[in-house]
């Protein structure tokens, strides 16, 4: 499987995971991978100044509005083993643009971020945020045949 063949289904279930969450807002999901985030935002009059002239390239992007306000929402996509480099990448996007959520999700294993991750206990390599909240960056298996994330697999378990 390739890469580009994960970017549909994951498009798909991030706009329902943000149609059932996000009730009243208007919900944007968009296969990004080719393109800078800055000019993918400004397709929807949104300006992000911290992703301007950066080279940020998101594989899938989401985006509740409501009232002229937008959350952002990412995924970067793997078909294979995750490392410190993947998440690295997307931690990289998630301190400088601050999206609501981010998920980092492959259709082979976790990799050795599991080890990281579960073994070592370090959740803390998951966080980002504005320094007044923290947020944690999501890491799990996408399942192929359900077209989801694995839910027993994502990390930090809530």
């Amino acid at each position: 499987m390739l890469e580009e063949e994960l970017y549909e289904p994951m498009r798909a279930w991030l706009e329902q995971y943000l149609t059932d969450k996000y009730k009243g807002h208007e919900i944007i999901v968009v296969d990004t991978h080719s393109e800078r985030l800055d000019r993918a935002l400004a397709k929807y009059d949104i300006v992000n100044e911290m992703a301007n002239g950066v080279d940020i390239q998101i594989d899938v992007l989401g985006i509740a509005r409501k009232q002229g306000k937008a959350k952002l929402f990412f995924i970067e996509a793997k078909k294979t083993k995750l490392t410190l480099r993947d998440l690295g990448q997307l931690w990289s996007y998630c301190k400088l643009v601050d999206p609501e959520e981010a998920f980092l999700l492959t259709s082979a294993d976790l990799g050795s971020l599991r080890k990281l991750l579960v073994s070592f206990k370090r959740e803390d390599l998951l966080d980002f945020g504005d320094g007044k909240r923290i947020k944690k960056m999501r890491v799990g298996k996408w399942d192929v045949l359900k077209e989801r994330p694995d839910l027993g697999s994502l990390l930090p378990k809530i």
